[in-house]
């Protein structure tokens, strides 16, 4: 549980900072205030998918022992933040550039694309340990009661 929390900081941490990054950035390269970017989006991308979710999953973890299935466990933390972090460096590149008026390119769609897909299994996964957990969870409470109707 300690691993969660100390994700769940160094991702509220890095959202904030992003945050400010965007703002000084954008302000040295006279980006008209307001305009749209990437980079203006990158901390809310964070502070949800990185601080919020494993504050979810933290208490996920301390309702249904989701560490249980260790293998599962293991890819969702490894996919999950792979994928957070392919896709918020490509929006930081991509912002970036956008504020600095250079065309992006596909490579870094693609890359960002890539991370969408490594943050959509690390979800797919969390669902499946929870499933179980819960499926877990379900038949103990029914044996203990057939025990106790005994």
């Amino acid at each position: 549980m300690r691993k969660l929390v100390n994700l769940a900081f160094i991702y509220m941490l890095v959202g904030v900072a992003s945050g400010l990054f965007y703002r000084e950035f954008s302000k040295i390269n006279e980006f008209p205030e307001g305009g749209y970017t990437q980079l203006s989006i990158v901390h809310t991308h964070l502070l949800v998918l990185g601080f919020l979710v494993f504050l979810l999953v933290l208490l996920l973890e301390r309702a249904f022992t989701l560490s249980q299935h260790r293998k599962l466990y293991a890819w969702f933390l490894g996919t999950y933040n792979a994928g957070l972090i392919l896709t918020a460096s490509m929006m930081t590149a991509h912002g970036m550039l956008t504020i600095i008026g250079v065309e992006s390119n596909k490579m870094i769609s693609g890359i960002a694309g890539l991370g969408h897909m490594f943050l959509t299994a690390g979800m797919i996964l969390l669902f499946i340990m929870l499933r179980r957990s819960v499926g877990a969870r379900r038949s103990d409470s029914s044996q203990k009661l057939d025990a106790a109707s005994n």
